[in-house]
């Protein structure tokens, strides 16, 4: 077995008893892969540097074509430890920052490479924070920090219930950004991961804390609005429809503009079950993008 593929057997999660059997004593710090095919996977980090790269000898082994074949490597620093990129092609990324050189890392940091996201664990309480994240990672998405599609199931679950048994208002506004396909081709991976990171921010910006605001899938994402009837959910989708297109998204010297479709569905009495109200959403999410995007359609 190679010193890569060693590494992988003893990192990666992959059940709750594993998870348990990897922990172990309190170390120095830890990489933890909340981005990409290894999700879950904890890393070691001590007195030895950590390469990440293509290069199948590296520590850590991303097989992309945005990662270098020598992309960057962690390296003890001081009392801690600082991530190095190493002259890569497409940049190493410390919260959403291009590495220049190097830089020092605290704990909760995110790391980039390509299109797989590390989070960098350190401190007293670091199996405590480990765990933590491992949850986390069920319920949060990696990229843009807010709900994943799982956390945004079992919301919708219980507001549905409470809203057919006290026969209270309860709305949905699908949300998909308008040809996001061609900033990926124009542009590349990274600039659209970080339109998706603002436009979640932008977006997360009108929550309220009873409301929830989820990454679905891809481009597309979803609001679940307790207790709001449709005009008011249709005000909602329309003010934030306004905020994206008025907003300039910009990363490293490129600026583009952008646009949002919208659709927007009320729980009725025709519903049974909340997969009823997501359809209901995402047919009028699809009108808006057949009939020209860049709308609400309720």
């Amino acid at each position: 077995m190679s010193r890569s593929n060693h590494l992988d057997a003893q990192t990666r999660i992959t059940s709750v008893k594993e998870m348990q059997n990897a922990v172990g004593p309190a170390r120095d710090a830890f990489l933890v892969q909340v981005r990409g095919p290894d999700i879950g996977r904890r890393l070691l980090l001590t007195d030895r540097t950590v390469t990440v790269g293509r290069d199948p000898e590296s520590s850590i082994v991303l097989r992309s074509d945005a990662v270098s074949r020598y992309h960057a490597r962690i390296e003890p620093y001081e009392s801690g430890h600082r991530v190095v990129d190493n002259a890569s092609t497409n940049g190493t990324y410390r919260n959403q920052t291009q590495v220049d050189g190097w830089a020092l890392l605290v704990s909760g940091d995110y790391i980039q490479v390509g299109d797989a996201i590390f989070k960098y664990l350190s401190g007293d309480n670091i199996e405590v924070a480990y765990h933590e994240e491992i949850y986390r990672l069920t319920i949060e998405d990696s990229l843009t920090q807010i709900a994943n599609k799982r956390a945004l199931l079992d919301f919708l679950d219980r507001e549905f219930a409470r809203a057919k048994r006290y026969q209270r208002d309860l709305s949905v506004v699908m949300m998909d950004l308008d040809h996001f396909k061609r900033v990926n081709d124009t542009f590349g991976h990274l600039m659209g991961d970080f339109v998706l990171r603002d436009f979640a921010k932008l977006v997360a910006s009108r929550i309220r804390k009873e409301e929830l605001f989820a990454r679905y899938g891809g481009e597309e994402f979803c609001v679940v609005l307790p207790e709001m009837d449709k005009e008011k959910a249709v005000r909602f989708a329309e003010t934030v429809r306004q905020l994206i297109e008025d907003h300039g998204f910009s990363f490293e010297g490129n600026q583009l503009r952008m646009t949002a479709s919208f659709g927007v569905a009320v729980v009725d009495a025709t519903m049974s079950r909340p997969e009823d109200l997501m359809a209901a959403a995402d047919e009028h999410l699809y009108r808006a993008k057949n009939e020209g995007r860049n709308r609400v359609v309720a």
